[in-house]
């Protein structure tokens, strides 16, 4: 069976997320642009994970819970997880490697923790705009040893990607697949270095007007994360 998917979405919890980005706002614009499955990816945190996958479930989708990890390096990896517990568990082994510096909401946004019906639960006065203290060549390991999937994020973009900070793509990473952006120049994908790389697109939205219509698709012989991490990892 064919479902429409979206693996990158951002809230409110997220400095640079829109606060239009509850739980419950983004469940139901997701529905409204006709997708199945979706993930909420914010940055250095699953905070908000648990509050999504249960307002996502009202509207009939399956949600998975998710990060954008951003590496020592600065190169961004969208990590996901078969269960928010999963994933607040690699939260936690996150939290641990995250700078020190608190969050300055006046420069890079402010950071809202919500529940499912999107009730303000408290600001995170950490800074998760910058890296954590973690190698991108640890990534693909470590998000396996708590039941998930790494991919690279926006590899086309020239900023926070692996194409961006490397120079190109180093099959010795062990990553099975990565993320280009929907502006994403018809030439990157003809790279040497890419041949045989699977390639994803998603929306990476910040805002409730960035969440993409229904257009990408995964067959899946049944809609639950175990099958959407198995289509990642295998195809």
């Amino acid at each position: 069976m064919k479902f429409y998917y979206d693996l990158h979405l951002h809230s409110c919890l997220s400095p640079c997320g829109s606060e239009d980005m509850t739980p419950a706002n983004m469940a139901a614009m997701c529905a409204l642009a006709g997708l199945d499955i979706v993930a909420l990816t914010d940055h250095n945190t699953c905070g908000n994970c648990a509050a999504f996958c249960q307002a996502a479930e009202r509207r009939g989708l399956l949600a998975l819970a998710g990060m954008e990890l951003c590496t020592r390096e600065e190169v961004h990896v969208v990590c996901l997880f078969p269960s928010p517990q999963q994933a607040e568990a690699f939260d936690r082994h996150v939290a641990d490697r995250l700078s020190p510096m608190p969050n300055r909401p006046e420069i890079f946004g402010t950071q809202l923790r919500m529940d499912s019906g999107d009730t303000v639960l408290g600001e995170d006065p950490r800074f998760l705009a910058g890296p954590a203290d973690i190698g991108l060549a640890e990534v693909p390991a470590l998000t396996v040893s708590f039941g998930g999937v790494a991919f690279p994020a926006h590899i086309d973009r020239p900023s926070f990607s692996l194409l961006g900070v490397l120079g190109l793509w180093d099959p010795g990473l062990d990553f099975s697949l990565a993320e280009v952006s929907r502006s994403c120049p018809p030439p990157l994908r003809q790279r040497r270095d890419l041949a045989g790389v699977r390639l994803i697109t998603n929306s990476d939205a910040h805002y409730l007007e960035q969440i993409q219509d229904a257009e990408h698709t995964m067959d899946l012989p049944h809609r639950t994360p175990q099958a959407v991490l198995s289509w990642l990892r295998n195809g």
